[in-house]
């Protein structure tokens, strides 16, 4: 801050002796060093406050950039999630056409005498995983 050397602190100390005398010397050190330690303190808190609100504000714009990642990622899933859910109505959709255009043999026999037609059973395309079973673990009916 100051470029102040050796020399001229004792020239400073020998004229302050000279004007303030020695009796009241060291009492007006003293309270120098008090108000010099009063404006340090003053000074470093300063400096910590706006440290602390450059850490905010760069906290605050690293929590609004995963809040966008998380939304963005967040609407990826849903839109997947819908495009799924299309996809196995239309399957669905597809089966129970086959179905109605493809009678059972055996419920056509059951059925020639009963005139009402139960809607088909539509298949739950859960997402469900599984382990596959092979050949020689499946159950044999």
């Amino acid at each position: 801050m100051f470029d102040v050397g050796f020399s001229e602190l004792i020239v400073i100390a020998l004229v302050a002796l000279i004007v303030i005398g020695p009796e009241r010397l060291p009492r007006v050190a003293r309270t120098l060093g008090a108000l010099l330690g009063r404006a340090q303190r003053y000074v470093n808190d300063v400096k910590a406050d706006i440290q602390r609100e450059v850490d905010l504000d760069e906290l605050k714009s690293i929590r609004s950039t995963f809040e966008d990642a998380a939304k963005s990622v967040e609407q990826s899933v849903n839109q997947v999630g819908q495009e799924l859910q299309a996809e196995g109505e239309a399957l669905n959709q597809s089966i129970s056409t086959d179905l109605e255009a493809k009678p059972d043999p055996a419920a056509a026999e059951a059925g020639a005498a009963d005139e009402s037609h139960a809607p088909p059973a539509q298949l739950d395309l859960a997402l469900e995983t599984k382990p596959a079973q092979d050949a020689a673990t499946a159950p044999k009916a």
